[in-house]
């Protein structure tokens, strides 16, 4: 059975270690907070709500101490950016594989993220875009922007009240994605227009503009529950490997697009229109 830590204990994070509880293809072993932190060395059931579990959180200073005792193949970490990073370099070199569903890293910390990862030869898939249908969007939204080449382009993110960055990681990453799809895309930058209220889980969307109709690819979360079950799928293909990689290659979905291909588009035959 897989074990499992869990870093970051915010809403995300503890949303996460309750579901992960419940769940009986993984074990949940221990926890990560930040150093000083009121919840280091307390029970994890505890500042989850739920009873009392054996989990033992541990601040982030002792994150060797953490792996000695509990023996996690992977930590599923939720955290800041700043403790992210130097988290993922301690459990990088005690060979325990990364699931980064940290949002708010700068392109200069992903790059820090990603040269980590190859300088101790471990395994990471970096999922700020945790959900499959967050994934999915991404997806379907470039390939929309290819076959849609000259609409407009503009992105909408939706979270709750107490979320701090602006705009989302997903929609950072997917305007970022969106603007390679365009020819000399330096000179088109994609609008994000943030919202922030009420208890909103986490919606995207992307609108493509043209002059006479629109196409709006959507996702939303329902529950903090898309974000486990999302963190669990990320788990699963990392386990026992090395290398980095983020959801796409996760959920093959490139190979979903290729088989796609093959089947409609093989020996079909040629339709030529006659005059």
């Amino acid at each position: 059975m897989m074990k499992v830590c869990i870093s970051g204990l915010g809403r995300a994070g503890g949303q996460i270690a309750r579901y992960l509880l419940h769940c009986s293809r993984v074990q949940l072993v221990s926890a990560i907070c930040s150093p000083g932190s009121i919840k280091a060395e307390r029970d994890l059931g505890e500042i989850i709500g739920a009873s009392s579990t054996g989990i033992r959180i541990y601040p982030a200073d002792q994150i060797e101490a953490c792996v000695f005792n509990t023996r996690p193949d992977l930590v599923l970490d939720f955290s800041s950016p700043s403790g992210a990073l130097k988290n993922a370099e301690a459990f990088f070199a005690l060979n325990v594989r990364v699931v980064m569903g940290t949002t708010g890293f700068s392109h200069k910390e992903e790059a820090e993220l990603y040269a980590l990862a190859d300088r101790y030869g471990g395994g990471l898939i970096y999922a700020p875009n945790i959900t499959r249908g967050v994934s999915t969007l991404m997806f379907l939204s470039e390939l929309a922007s290819r076959i849609l080449a000259g609409y407009d382009m503009e992105i909408i993110e939706m979270h709750h009240s107490r979320k701090v960055d602006i705009p989302s990681g997903t929609a950072a990453k997917l305007a970022n994605r969106l603007q390679q799809m365009i020819p000399d895309g330096t000179d088109h930058p994609i609008p994000v227009a943030s919202v922030r209220a009420g208890g909103i889980v986490g919606c995207h969307k992307v609108m493509l503009v043209g002059e006479n109709d629109m196409i709006e690819i959507s996702h939303q979360s329902f529950s903090r529950d898309a974000f486990a079950e999302g963190a669990l799928y990320a788990a699963d293909f990392i386990y026992n490997k090395t290398g980095i990689y983020e959801m796409k290659d996760a959920m093959n979905l490139e190979g979903v697009l290729m088989e796609y291909l093959d089947r409609n588009f093989k020996d079909e035959p040629c339709h030529v229109a006659l005059m």
